[in-house]
């Protein structure tokens, strides 16, 4: 419960969007894994590749996406994020980093910090898992 509160605190920073769920995934899976097919996505959202025509072209009326001919195959289309949402993405992470050291630091002591270091290590162990 206390990580889903801290991670909706961290929402809370960024700027508010329109985006469904399934538009925030794919465009966070393009900024993590690059540029991709509709069928890779779909595949990899675990959605039909039609459902996946219908997210794609949501995220590219909102200027968030584009896609462009695969250099290897130029039958295939390439989805990648458009500069704009990269520097939204980026300001958007930088507000949350920002006000998670801020937070730290303010509410947190030395040891405190220090122990929370090692907490999430730990969590990272069982994520990892």
């Amino acid at each position: 419960m206390s990580l889903s509160k801290l991670h909706r605190r961290l929402r809370e920073q960024a700027r508010p969007n329109d985006f469904t769920s399934s538009q925030k995934s794919v465009l966070l899976r393009l900024d993590r894994d690059g540029p991709a097919t509709v069928s890779a996505l779909a595949r990899a959202e675990g959605v039909r590749p039609q459902s996946m025509r219908v997210t794609v072209a949501g995220l590219e009326a909102a200027g968030a996406v584009h896609g462009e001919p695969d250099p290897k195959d130029g039958r295939q289309t390439l989805i990648r994020l458009t500069p704009a949402l990269r520097e939204a993405v980026r300001a958007s992470r930088a507000a949350k980093d920002d006000w998670l050291l801020r937070a730290l630091q303010s509410r947190l002591s030395a040891r405190e910090q220090a122990q929370l270091t090692k907490a999430v290590a730990l969590l990272q162990r069982l994520a990892d898992f």
